[in-house]
């Protein structure tokens, strides 16, 4: 692919000690992500994706290799300039959802532009528009226990969008929906996308998400084992 990755992972190890052993979780892992890629990272239980999809995501550091995001490596950074970074650039979405229970749908949206010091109205307005757009217009002033599976993954994209980054990583995004709403979830990563150009990193243990993608990484016990780039696939032209 042309141009430099936007995120990339050089010999990542993340080691856990559990007293006086070793839990290696990745193993000399390398992967670059290049701007408006739709990688899907494939893997049983176990096999250490959402670590890696950790680390892809700038949430963790490793414990030994580097993490680069935008060409910066991301260790030489303070914890804040790394907050600052990831939250303008990254947008996680997550298999429980992963939304305030004592907050409405608006409020839950509008969490992440207030880290970034964005003005009240202006939160405001780019929640509602997001929710909106996810249609979700009669669902603003719902909390989550009050909204269906699928209702809540819509907010928690809007969320991922709030601060319009580059990059959205999704951790097991349908694992806790049924297919059909699963495929809707997966329809509205595709549309941002082919649309808005945003790269998407997504996290599953279901092969059929590998049809959305034209990257596909797999992964067992914490190493790499495939990384090949697919054809883009007819059904993203429906």
């Amino acid at each position: 692919m042309a141009g430099n990755p936007i995120i990339k992972l050089e010999k990542v190890w993340k080691i856990y000690k559990l007293g006086k052993s070793d839990l290696n979780i990745l193993k000399d892992v390398s992967l670059e992500i290049f701007p408006g890629a739709f990688v899907v990272i494939l893997g049983p239980s176990g096999s250490g994706k959402s670590t890696l999809l950790n680390m892809a995501g700038c949430l963790d550091l490793p414990t030994k290799g580097k993490i680069f995001l935008d060409e910066k490596d991301i260790a030489k950074m303070s914890e804040d300039e790394l907050a600052e970074a990831r939250g303008r650039k990254i947008g996680f979405i997550f298999q429980q959802f992963n939304l305030l229970q004592n907050l409405n749908a608006l409020e839950n949206v509008m969490i992440p532009m207030i880290f970034q010091g964005k003005p009240e109205k202006e939160r405001k307005e780019r929640a509602e528009f997001l929710l909106d757009s996810l249609g979700l217009k009669e669902r603003f002033l719902h909390k989550p226990s009050e909204l269906s599976g699928g209702e809540q993954q819509r907010i928690a994209i809007a969320r991922a969008l709030s601060n319009n980054p580059d990059i959205i990583v999704a951790d097991e995004p349908t694992g806790n929906l049924d297919s059909a709403t699963g495929k809707k979830i997966m329809e509205i990563l595709i549309g941002l996308h082919k649309k808005e150009g945003k790269t998407i990193v997504v996290v599953t243990h279901d092969p059929t998400i590998a049809d959305y993608s034209n990257q596909i990484v797999h992964i067992k016990d914490g190493q790499i084992v495939s990384n090949h780039f697919a054809q883009e696939k007819v059904l993203w032209e429906k």
